[in-house]
C-alpha cells in the first residue's frame, strides 16, 4: 500500500475563532476601505511522516514556498468601497491573460454581496513594503492571495452590516448584502453607495469577520468570462504601447549576431541620425551581475515611428565584438550534457549499456522480490522560446531626480529595485506602472526592457516607448535551457512489481535569480537542504516528484555553465515541462514489459484518490480503449502540482495522409485528433478560465512534442519569428478538445496556469509512440538539423516584414522538409 500523509490541522491562534475566522484591519479612510491579518502558520506545521519518507514536493512544493513568502505582508492587501457603491482593489500580481483580476472581482463580489461587474480590479504599481507579495509566478496567484482578497471582502461587508444596522433600526445578524444592496428582513434596503461614507473608519483597528462556507457560495465556482475578454477580441484592450506619455519616441534596439555579443563601434553614426525621422542613436551596453539586468548589448535607435526605427537599424555599420557561446551548437551542448558528472543527491549513475545489475539505494530494504530486470532510457530536449504573443516592452520617462516607467513586469518591485540601482536613484524615486499583458510564461520575470527603456531614456533626455523585435525574442531573448533527462527502472517480471525508478535530469543552467533567489533565502529555515544545492535545484526538488507507486525513487538534477553563458529563464511549467514527459513515456515501457494495459498500470500505482478520480474520468470521457486504426492510438497521462491534479487522454494520428498532408507553408506532421482532461484543483472558482488554462496547457504540450523548438548553431538560434517557431497551429490543433472540471474536493483552490503543460506533452509523446511502436526520445520530434525555414539574416539584424502574405510566405519546398523527423 502507498504510504498515506496527512497534514495536522492548525488550531485556531485566538480564543473562539473558527477556521473561517479571521482578524483583520478596518482602515483609516474617507470612505470604507479594509485589510487583512492572516497568523495561520506554514504548512510545514505537520505530524511526523511515515516512513518512508516522501519526495520533497509532496510535503512542502513550490506553491508552499511561495504562500509562505507572502504571508508576512498579507494585511497590506486591501479593498476600498468607493462613494458609487463600486468596489475598487488593487491588484499586486500581474494580468497578463491569465485572468486573474476576474477571479479576485469574483472572491470580493462573492464575500461582500455585490454583482463581480461591480468591481474594479486593477493592477498596483511596485509597492517594495509587500516584499514578495507582489510576484506572479508558479501559478500561485490564487494559492496565496484567495483568502487575503476574501478576508478583505468579508471585512468590508461586516463594517457596512453595522452601518446599515443604524440607519434601519435592525440588528447587523438580521441583515444581508446581496446586488450591491444591504438588506432587511422586513424587505427594506439601502445601496452601498449610501453606505460608503457612514461605513468609513476614522482610525485603523482590528476587527473579526468569518467568511462564507462553500455551501454559501453564488459566485466561486460559476462560469464567468474574463473582465477583458470584449476589449481584447474587438482591439480595444491597452498594451504598453498603447500608453500615451507624452513626448515618448519609438525605440528599437540593433542587437549582435551572436548571443551577448558586443558592440565595439558605430561606423555610420551620423548617416543614421540624418535619416527620416531618426532623432537619436544611442550605444547601449550591459554591465549587469551575472545572471541579472538585459541580455545583450546593442545601439538604440529613436524615431518618429516604429517603421523609422527599423528602417535606421537596418542602415547601421557596426562593428560586433564576439558573443558569449561563439561557435556552439545543438550538438555541442549535447554533447556537454552527456558529459556533465552525475546530478547531485543520486548515486553516480550507472552506464547506459549496462542491462539490469542493482543500482544504490534503489533496492535497499524491499525484500525478496524475485529476479530484477532493467529498463533505461535517455530523452534530448531541445530549446523553447518562452517568448509571448506581445513582445518586450516598455516606456521610461527618466528625468534628474526621477524616473517612471510602465512594463508587463511579473516583479514590479525587483523591477524598481534595479531600476534605482542603474539610475542612481533612491526606490521612492522610481515608480513602476505594471500594465497588462500580452502574456508571461515566465519572460516576465526579468527587467531586460525596462532597464533598456530607462539606460536610453536617461541617455536622450526623453521618454521613449522601447519594443523589441520578434527577432530579438527569438535571437536575444530568455530561453527554456536545452536538457537530457536520463531514466532506469527495474522491475520483477515475476511479481509484476516495479522496484526502482530513478531520474537523472542534467540541463544548461536556468536563471532563477529574478524570480525564486530571494525567497528561498526568507525561507531558508524550511528548506535546510536549500543550503547546500544550487538555486536550480531547489526549484528541482520543490517541484519533481512521481504520482505513481513505483517503489523507491531516487530524482536528480544538475546543470552544466553559468548565467553569463546563455539567457536563459524558466518557462511555463520550469522542469515538468520535460520531467514528467520522460516520467510517463518510461511508465509507458514498464507497463509494456509487465504486459500491462498503460491506463490500469497507472491507476493501479497511482498513490492519490483525486488523482485515480481524474484518470478515471478522462478513461470513461475519452472512451479509452476503442478500435482505432493502425497508425492512430490513445496515450494517457497524470500529473500532480500545485495542490491540483490533471489527467490527460490523447489521441494522436501519424498515418502518412495526415502527417505528410499539403497545407501551404505550414510544417505539418502527425495530428492530434482528440484530448480529453480532467482536473481537480480543489475549489475551482472560476470554471470557465480553468478550461481556457487547461486548453493552452494542451496547444503548448502538442508543440513541445512536435514542431516548438530554437536550433542553436554557430552561437546563435536560427529562428527569427512566429513564421520560424512552430507553435501549435490551427491545423495542428485537435478538432475535438473536450476539458471537465471536477467538483470541489476541498474548500481551498490550487494554481492551474501551468499544471496542464508537461502533463499535455506527456500523454501526446504516449500516443505518438503508440501509435508508431517507436518510443521518441528527442522532442520535439520534428527538430531537425535541416531546418524547416529560411534562416532570416542575422545582419541587419531586423528581417523585413512580409509586404504580401499571399506571395511572399515560403512553401514548403522552398522553406525545408515538412516533417521529417528521420533526417
Amino acid at each position: 500500500m502507498p504510504a498515506q500523509h496527512r497534514v495536522a490541522p492548525r488550531p485556531p491562534r485566538f480564543p473562539g475563532t473558527s477556521r473561517r475566522q479571521f482578524l483583520g484591519y478596518l482602515l483609516a479612510a474617507p470612505t470604507l476601505a479594509v485589510g487583512v491579518k492572516l497568523t495561520a502558520d506554514s504548512v510545514l506545521e505537520a505530524e511526523a511522516l511515515p516512513s518512508p519518507a516522501p519526495e520533497v514536493s509532496e510535503v512542502y512544493d513550490l506553491s508552499d514556498l511561495l504562500a509562505d513568502s507572502t504571508r508576512p505582508t498579507a494585511n497590506l492587501i486591501t479593498v476600498v468601497l468607493e462613494r458609487d457603491g463600486t468596489v475598487s482593489f488593487s491588484m499586486p500580481r500581474a494580468e497578463s491573460g491569465q485572468g486573474i483580476t476576474t477571479m479576485a472581482a469574483m472572491l470580493i463580489a462573492e464575500e461582500m454581496g455585490i454583482p463581480v461587474s461591480d468591481v474594479n480590479v486593477t493592477l498596483a504599481d511596485a509597492r517594495p513594503e509587500l516584499l514578495f507579495n507582489q510576484q506572479t509566478q508558479g501559478s500561485s496567484t490564487v494559492i496565496s492571495i484567495y483568502t487575503p482578497i476574501r478576508v478583505a471582502a468579508a471585512l468590508a461587508r461586516g463594517r457596512l452590516l453595522e452601518a446599515a444596522s443604524t440607519l434601519l433600526g435592525d440588528e447587523a445578524t438580521n441583515l444581508r448584502t446581496t446586488g450591491g444592496k444591504v438588506v432587511s428582513e422586513a424587505g427594506s434596503s439601502i445601496p452601498f453607495a449610501q453606505l460608503a461614507t457612514a461605513a468609513a473608519n476614522s482610525e485603523t483597528r482590528e476587527a473579526l469577520t468569518e467568511l462564507k462556507g462553500p455551501d454559501d457560495f453564488t459566485v466561486i465556482g460559476t462560469p464567468q468570462r474574463r473582465d477583458d475578454v470584449r476589449a481584447a477580441v474587438t482591439g480595444k484592450k491597452n498594451y504598453t504601447m498603447d500608453i500615451d506619455v507624452p513626448g515618448a519616441v519609438p525605440t528599437m534596439i540593433a542587437r549582435p549576431p551572436t548571443i551577448k555579443g558586443t558592440v565595439e563601434s558605430i561606423n555610420n553614426e551620423d548617416q543614421v541620425r540624418s535619416m527620416p525621422g531618426v532623432t537619436d542613436v544611442v550605444e547601449i551596453s550591459t554591465d549587469a551581475a551575472p545572471g541579472r539586468g538585459t541580455t545583450s548589448s546593442g545601439v538604440a535607435v529613436c524615431a518618429r515611428t516604429f517603421g523609422q526605427c527599423i528602417d535606421a537599424i537596418n542602415a547601421l555599420d557596426i562593428t560586433w565584438g564576439g558573443g558569449n557561446a561563439d561557435g556552439e551548437s545543438d550538438e555541442s551542448i549535447l554533447r556537454q550534457l552527456r558529459a556533465s558528472p552525475a546530478p547531485v543527491n543520486l548515486p553516480s549513475p550507472t552506464p547506459l549499456d549496462q542491462v539490469g545489475g542493482q543500482i544504490p539505494l534503489a533496492t535497499e530494504g524491499l525484500g525478496n522480490v524475485g529476479p530484477v530486470e532493467a529498463v533505461e532510457q535517455e530523452f534530448v530536449f531541445h530549446w523553447r522560446s518562452n517568448s509571448a504573443m506581445e513582445p518586450n516592452v516598455a516606456v521610461a520617462d527618466v528625468r534628474s531626480d526621477s524616473a517612471e516607467v510602465w512594463t508587463p513586469s511579473q516583479i514590479p518591485i525587483n523591477t524598481q529595485d534595479q531600476l534605482a540601482r542603474e539610475l542612481d536613484l533612491t526606490t521612492g524615486q522610481v515608480t513602476v506602472h505594471v500594465t497588462r499583458g500580452g502574456g508571461a510564461f515566465g519572460r516576465r520575470l526579468f527587467n531586460d526592457a525596462p532597464l533598456e527603456a530607462a539606460r536610453v531614456s536617461k541617455e536622450v533626455g526623453k521618454p521613449v516607448k522601447l519594443m523589441w523585435h520578434r527577432a530579438d525574442e527569438c535571437r536575444v531573448g530568455r530561453v527554456h535551457p536545452m536538457c537530457i533527462s536520463r531514466l532506469r527502472a527495474t522491475y520483477s517480471p515475476g511479481a509484476k512489481q516495479v522496484v526502482s525508478f530513478e531520474q537523472r535530469h542534467t540541463s544548461v543552467a536556468t536563471d532563477y535569480t529574478e524570480a525564486f533567489g530571494d525567497m528561498i533565502s526568507s525561507q531558508a529555515a524550511k528548506l535546510p537542504f536549500a543550503n547546500e544545492l544550487t538555486l536550480s535545484q531547489t526549484v528541482f526538488l520543490l517541484t519533481a516528484s512521481v504520482p505513481y507507486d513505483v517503489g523507491a525513487v531516487a530524482l536528480g538534477y544538475n546543470e552544466i555553465f553559468d548565467f553569463d553563458k546563455f539567457a536563459t529563464g524558466s518557462s511555463r511549467n520550469l522542469n515538468n515541462m520535460d520531467v514528467r514527459p520522460a516520467q510517463e513515456l518510461m511508465i509507458d515501457l514498464l507497463a509494456a514489459k509487465l504486459d500491462e494495459d498503460p491506463l490500469d498500470f497507472r491507476l493501479d500505482r497511482l498513490e492519490s484518490d483525486r488523482a485515480k478520480a481524474v484518470l478515471e474520468k478522462v478513461r470513461d470521457e475519452g472512451d479509452w480503449g476503442r478500435d482505432l486504426p493502425e497508425g492512430v492510438a490513445q496515450g494517457v497521462a497524470v500529473h500532480n502540482e500545485y495542490k491540483g491534479t490533471v489527467a490527460v487522454l490523447a489521441e494522436v494520428d501519424t498515418r502518412p495522409a495526415t502527417a505528410n498532408r499539403d497545407i501551404r507553408g505550414a510544417t505539418t506532421g502527425p495530428r492530434v485528433r482528440k484530448v480529453t482532461v480532467a482536473v481537480d484543483v480543489g475549489l475551482p472558482i472560476n470554471p470557465l478560465g480553468l478550461k481556457a488554462q487547461m486548453e493552452g496547457g494542451v496547444m503548448t504540450g502538442i508543440a513541445h512534442v512536435f514542431t516548438g523548438s530554437l536550433h542553436l548553431r554557430d552561437g546563435n538560434f536560427l529562428e527569427g519569428s512566429w513564421d520560424d517557431y512552430r507553435y501549435t497551429r490551427h491545423w495542428n490543433s485537435p478538432p475535438e478538445l473536450d476539458v471537465h472540471v471536477m467538483p470541489a474536493t476541498g474548500e481551498r483552490p490550487g494554481g492551474a496556469g501551468e499544471l496542464g503543460v508537461g502533463v499535455s506533452v506527456a500523454a501526446v509523446a504516449c500516443a505518438y509512440a503508440r501509435a508508431t511502436g517507436t518510443t521518441p526520445t528527442s522532442f520535439p520530434i520534428g527538430h531537425t538539423k535541416d531546418v524547416p525555414f529560411r534562416v532570416k539574416p542575422f545582419v541587419p539584424p531586423l528581417p523585413p516584414s512580409p509586404e504580401d502574405g499571399l506571395t511572399s510566405y515560403p512553401t514548403p519546398s522552398a522553406a525545408g522538409p515538412v516533417f521529417n523527423p528521420a533526417s
